[in-house]
């Protein structure tokens, strides 16, 4: 009995596992055809890197600040305060 109770439970993971998977391509088929919000992120836009911490940044969202006639970007105002401590 407890043989066919864990075979049963096996069962139903498989096909809850099957079913999100094809729920999800077809999920993903139909908004590939939805025009994308104006939050998300557009491709091929150069990204910038924080010359504190490293991280790339979308310059048209980062702090700047401008060093010998050069924009430097930055993540956040702790990595923009660190640079103008430093220098």
């Amino acid at each position: 009995m407890a043989r066919f109770i864990l075979l049963l439970l096996l069962v139903l993971f498989v096909l809850r596992a099957v079913w999100r998977l094809f729920h999800g391509i077809v999920q993903g088929a139909l908004e590939a055809d939805r025009p994308r919000d104006a939050r998300s992120v557009q491709a091929g836009v150069k990204m910038a890197r924080d010359p504190v911490c490293g991280t790339f940044v979308v310059p048209s969202r980062a702090l700047t600040t401008t060093h010998a006639g050069e924009t430097l970007y930055f993540c956040s105002e702790k990595c923009l305060n660190a640079y103008r401590k430093r220098g």
